[in-house]
Parts: structure tokens; C-alpha cells; sequence
């Protein structure tokens, strides 16, 4: 619950900086498919996801080598998702392999095969999958 005093605080901290006052409540952009959604249709397509996933990658690659190991992708993959998605077998995933396992995992999520991923989707065991490659 919000107090009064909150509330006129806020009003009057807004009209003296000449912003629009924040919204109460819940954000705009908290759930999965507004952290992703960036033209706000309400889904997230592939190129969303892997604009995201590209992101996430060049964060995680902390030695800068162009690459992830084991320990840069702890938690994201299994030693066995990482075996299954290394074609070159050298122990480490490039960013074009990493995206080719986030579109695998897209369409895996993508259960109503319309290229799009909803609330639903993305919060599904398939769609959680791909989010650990996201975000």
C-alpha cells in the first residue's frame, strides 16, 4: 500500500523537475516477453531473442576470446547440451553456435509453430530453456 505522504512526495518531486510522474505498481517492462519485445508487439520473434542472446553472449565472454567454456556457460548449459551444440568438438561455443542452439531452443518453445513466442511460450519448461540463453 501506498501512503498519502508517498504519493504527494512523488507529485510534488515530479512537478518541480517538470517529469511525468512514475507509474505504481507493477513495471511495464517486468515480464519476459517486455524484457525481449523490443518493437512492443507483445511476442518475441527470433531476431529478438537472438539480439538478446548476442547480448548475453558478449557479457558472458569475460576473456574476450570470442568464445564461451564450461565455466562461462555455467548454468546456461549442461556439459552435455555444450557437447551436443560444439560441432567442432574444442570444448568452447563461438557466438554462431551459441545462436544456433538459441534458435533450436526458440523453435522447440514455439509451440503454436507461428514464429512467435507469447507469455505462455516463454514461460513453458521449453520456453525457460531458451530464457537461461537470454537473459
Amino acid at each position: 500500500m501506498i501512503s498519502r505522504r508517498t504519493v504527494l512526495h512523488t507529485l510534488a518531486a515530479a512537478t518541480l523537475v517538470g517529469s511525468s510522474l512514475p507509474a505504481f505498481g507493477k513495471s511495464s517492462r517486468s515480464g519476459p516477453v517486455q524484457m525481449l519485445d523490443t518493437d512492443n508487439d507483445g511476442t518475441v520473434d527470433l531476431a529478438e531473442a537472438k539480439k538478446a542472446a548476442s547480448a548475453l553472449f558478449d557479457r558472458l565472454d569475460r576473456d574476450h576470446d570470442g568464445t564461451l567454456d564450461r565455466r562461462e556457460l555455467a548454468g546456461r548449459l549442461t556439459a552435455k547440451e555444450l557437447a551436443a551444440a560444439d560441432p567442432d568438438h574444442d570444448g568452447t561455443l563461438t557466438k554462431d553456435e551459441y545462436l544456433a542452439v538459441v534458435e533450436q531452443r526458440f523453435n522447440t518453445a514455439n509451440l503454436d509453430n507461428d514464429g512467435t513466442l507469447d507469455a505462455r511460450e516463454l514461460t513453458s519448461k521449453a520456453g525457460q530453456k531458451l530464457m537461461r540463453l537470454l537473459k
